[in-house]
């Protein structure tokens, strides 16, 4: 199990503060007011709770357009439907828990923004699955009109890729571009507290080198919630996942990089080890005797003709790295992932973002 360890680390340590094209300032945050945790003020859940506070005189007056069903059971679709629809007063509702909700993320925003390492942000791009639907449009640009108004100049815009896409996509950024020469896709894996998604991503290097035009190829998604399995059970469903996957691509003539790339709740040490934020997944992922990274180079030990390696970092990080390559007119910037609770990084891009900083320097 050593050497496969020790090829994961010569291609970079996991939860790394520097990667192939930006410096990683910070990620996973933990903000707190005389409240609790201010990231959970911009969560999916605070989003439910602002709607059915409104819904409140609606019910008591028998009048619910969403037949008495909690917010979180109402789907987005649902919301989006109501918002352009033709009953004004429902749409009245949602419009406001937009409203309500966009303050909300524009504060949690600006507590950020006068942290240290968030300070000189000039983008913030939003990710999760909120941005999904038009409530999750709307509620990302009036938090920026929030924040503009207020003197703030920064631009907050959604991510570019499908939720269910991004951090696996976001995985071909965590290894260097030579890993890539002679292969044309990898191995990605996307866990979250409900979910484990797998997938193949082409990274098209021949089209475009720094990935902009990488897309995923195939995935699979298991809802571990449901099965509630333990730790070594998920990691053998996992493992299988990926096998099935190495099989689809050979027979499909395309040719796998050596590498999987994983995006993992938590703070991620440089061994791979997960220090804190995995409590949602099944059983102890926090155990100091666990490492997922050395789990799958095990069962995994080789890719075509050549050994495996394995990087991981934190979700917020890699669904972020998504937008590296269309992020490059800044040289700081952020992702704020609005799901159970707000996964944040902050990122300083190098290479095209320094040059241009010089030239103006030039100029």
């Amino acid at each position: 199990m050593a050497e496969e360890v020790l090829t994961a680390v010569r291609i970079g340590k996991h939860g790394a503060t520097r990667l192939p094209s930006v410096d990683v300032d910070s990620y996973n945050i933990e903000i707190k007011d005389e409240n609790g945790f201010v990231g959970d003020r911009a969560s999916k859940g605070a989003f439910h709770e602002i709607l059915d506070e409104l819904r409140k005189p609606l019910m008591k007056a028998d009048e619910d357009p969403f037949g008495g069903k909690p917010a979180e059971e109402l789907s987005k679709k649902t919301l989006d439907q109501i918002l352009v629809g033709d009953d004004i007063q429902s749409a009245a509702v949602v419009q406001g828990a937009v409203e309500d909700f966009a303050n909300e993320l524009a504060y949690v925003t600006k507590r950020f923004l006068k942290t240290k390492a968030w300070e000189k942000t000039e983008a913030i791009v939003v990710g999760g699955g909120f941005k999904q639907r038009r409530i999750g449009q709307l509620t990302i640009a009036r938090a920026n009109l929030i924040l503009k108004g207020e003197g703030h100049k920064i631009e907050m815009m959604p991510i570019r890729y499908h939720p269910d896409e991004a951090a696996l996509i976001g995985c071909a950024h965590l290894a260097p571009s030579w890993i890539f020469e002679g292969h044309d896709c990898i191995l990605a894996v996307d866990i979250g507290g409900t979910n484990i998604r797998c997938g193949v991503v082409e990274t098209r290097q021949n089209k475009a080198p720094d990935l902009s035009k990488a897309q995923v190829w195939k995935s699979k998604i298991w809802r571990h919630a449901d099965d509630e399995p333990t730790r070594d059970g998920a990691v053998k469903k996992l493992t299988g996942m990926l096998k099935d996957f190495i099989k689809e691509a050979e027979n499909e003539g395309l040719k796998l990089t050596p590498f999987i790339g994983i995006a993992c709740p938590g703070k991620i040490d440089e061994d791979g080890a997960i220090e804190k934020g995995a409590q949602n997944l099944p059983g102890n992922w926090e155990s100091s005797s666990f490492n997922l990274p050395e789990r799958l180079a095990e069962a995994i030990p080789s890719i075509g003709e050549h050994d495996t390696a394995v990087l991981m970092h934190n979700d917020g990080v890699v669904q972020g790295l998504s937008e590296v390559p269309f992020m490059q007119d800044y040289k700081r910037w952020g992702i704020l992932t609005i799901g159970t609770g707000l996964g944040n990084a902050r990122f300083t891009n190098r290479g095209a973002a320094e040059k241009k900083s010089a030239d103006k320097k030039k100029a």
